[in-house]
């Protein structure tokens, strides 16, 4: 069946930054997301194991909803350690 799905800005992001991360389609990702919420999952798929070590305390479920995370600047690139050394707010 084919269908049209409109997803918020934020879920497309995170299905987009999912697919790359895993290396698969947004459209696997998708129908993995829609079996495993309809629990339409094999057994063995690893749904039992992540149900498992969440429910065991093992690992702890997302605190957040996906976001875009920008990394930090790189200090050596930027600023020169002279100018970071010389600072006045040095103990």
């Amino acid at each position: 069946m084919a269908t049209n799905l409109r997803l918020r800005r934020d879920a497309e992001a995170a299905l987009k930054a999912e697919a790359e991360r895993s290396d698969r389609s947004q459209q696997d990702v998708l129908r993995a997301a829609v079996d495993s919420y309809l629990g339409l999952v094999p057994a063995g798929s690893g749904s039992a194991v992540r149900d498992e070590l969440l429910s065991s305390g093992r690992v702890r479920p997302p605190r957040s909803a996906y976001r875009k995370v920008s990394p930090a600047p790189d200090a050596a690139s930027e600023v020169p350690s002279l100018v970071l050394l010389d600072r006045d707010d040095r103990l």
